[in-house]
């Protein structure tokens, strides 16, 4: 289950989520998932947020078997409400965006209850995975 209290980082403002998503080796590898348009993923995510959250690529988060990935990182508000990064593995239709977006747009982790279709999207990555994105550990 997700729990809602999920991190912020550099790039965004005090009072955004920020929003990594991998395209390492296996994320965004039409070999490896055909069918999903990963040139577009980015681009319409982006938009579904306009200014509510800032969305950036990173390389490989080496959480290859559940691509693609994406890390929704509290705003500090939610941080200081207890909110930890949340990460979502398995993001591969618009729907999944949609409901990712929707729940940033309300606030995100630690301010706002996700809807539970997310829960579907949630996985649990080691301690060392977690610190690898900007040192943040969750």
């Amino acid at each position: 289950m997700i729990d809602k209290r999920a991190g912020r980082a550099a790039g965004a403002t005090p009072g955004q989520c920020r929003v990594t998503v991998c395209r390492g080796c296996c994320c965004g590898d039409g070999a490896k998932l055909p069918g999903v348009d990963h040139a577009g993923q980015i681009p319409r995510l982006r938009a579904a947020l306009g200014d509510a959250a800032p969305v950036r690529a990173s390389d490989c988060l080496d959480v290859c078997d559940q691509a693609n990935v994406v890390v929704v990182q509290p705003s500090a508000a939610g941080r200081a409400a207890g909110g930890r990064p949340v990460w979502l593995g398995l993001v591969n239709d618009d729907d999944a965006l949609a409901d990712i977006a929707a729940w940033i747009r309300a606030g995100g982790p630690g301010i706002a209850e996700p809807p539970g279709v997310l829960d579907l999207y949630a996985i649990t990555v080691s301690r060392r995975v977690r610190e690898g994105l900007d040192g943040q550990g969750a």
